[in-house]
């Protein structure tokens, strides 16, 4: 590569690693004079690098935003990070997956040979657990709209519509914390928030705002909402509950006010109970509990569900013999499901 070529190639991965530059200081970096980092910056505005001069005692340049994207140039670990991230993407749910799939072909094309070994032996597949149907897929603009209102901290109007396809049926909490309301023949007015958080649960996208007309936070499904412009006036954010929007969309969805944080999360049914098993054994199929070794074939199992026959249900999965310790909802449970089992056990009297 000719000397100049690659100055420039070092000059631009310079300017991108920080916002500021001296002149100076990029002269000594690079071994050169001023006026030649003068001529080098020419060149890059001249291949469409946006190169802001800086004024000042020393001067110095600044990589700007531009109209247009120009070419970008990455360090190893940034490449392999973005090629990895691409493969993610292509099952985020968030519509961008084909283009997130030519964006991966373009970048594997341009990695040198070592790089593009990295990334082929380091191939990720996204697969989605099976659903009854498929996750519902949000538009990228509808995306951005919402991204845009939570950066600039701007009141966010917008239809909301409702469920338009029958599916499994959804927890209350989840069916509340989307603010669905009654579907009555006139359309609902438009909803009014102040926008704070876009999060993903379960491959679903969901906005986190303040309800300025119920006064309380709401969840509200991505995928159905449809933003009106122009956005409201700006507004100062207001502290979420639960201390992070982790624990408030944790809390949410499981039906209470706050995360406990003790392993168990909020979960509204919550017991204890003894398992005939090794502690390692249940901690393996544990996803969200608590496993206390009582010996080598014993443990204490703490665990949190919708309900307490669905708690039943989970804890039974371990195929094991159950001592319960409580509560005593937990054990009218477990002789609610044990009738209801017995009797489909029971061969009918008739055809």
């Amino acid at each position: 590569m000719p000397k100049t070529s690659a100055r420039l190639l070092s000059l631009l991965s310079l300017l991108q690693a920080r916002r500021d530059w001296p002149g100076a200081l990029l002269a000594e970096r690079l071994d050169v004079s001023p006026r030649t980092v003068r001529r080098d910056v020419d060149r890059l505005r001249e291949l469409g690098y946006p190169v802001a001069a800086m004024k000042g005692p020393d001067g110095g340049y600044r990589l700007d935003a531009g109209t247009e994207l120009p070419p970008l140039l990455f360090d190893d670990e940034q490449a392999v990070a973005l090629a990895v991230a691409l493969q993610i993407a292509t099952a985020s749910g968030a519509g961008i997956e084909e283009a997130a799939a030519r964006a991966l072909n373009t970048v594997r094309q341009v990695l040198p040979a070592r790089l593009r070994h990295r990334v082929d032996t380091l191939r990720v597949t996204a697969v989605d657990r099976p659903e009854s149907r498929p996750g519902p897929q949000v538009d990228s603009g509808v995306l951005m709209a919402i991204g845009a209102a939570v950066h600039a901290r701007e009141v966010l109007r917008f239809d909301y519509s409702p469920v338009s396809a029958p599916g499994p049926v959804r927890p209350e909490a989840e069916a509340e914390a989307e603010g669905e309301g009654g579907r009555g023949a006139l359309p609902p007015p438009p909803r009014r928030v102040e926008p704070h958080h876009l999060v993903t649960w379960g491959r679903r996208w969901y906005l986190v705002a303040w309800d300025l007309e119920r006064g309380d936070w709401r969840t509200f499904r991505a995928d159905r909402i449809a933003p009106r412009t122009p956005t409201g006036p700006r507004f100062t954010p207001r502290e979420l509950p639960g201390g992070s929007v982790a624990d408030f969309i944790t809390a949410r969805f499981r039906g209470t006010t706050a995360a406990t944080g003790d392993g168990v999360g909020g979960w509204p049914c919550r017991g204890e109970v003894i398992l005939s098993l090794p502690a390692a054994e249940a901690l393996r199929h544990t996803r969200d509990g608590i496993v206390e070794e009582l010996g080598p074939d014993r443990c204490r199992l703490v665990l949190g569900s919708w309900s307490w026959p669905g708690l039943v249900a989970a804890i039974g999965r371990f195929d094991a013999d159950i001592e319960v310790i409580g509560p005593p909802e937990l054990s009218a449970a477990f002789a609610q499901l044990a009738a209801r089992y017995a009797a489909a056990a029971t061969p009918p009297r008739h055809p």
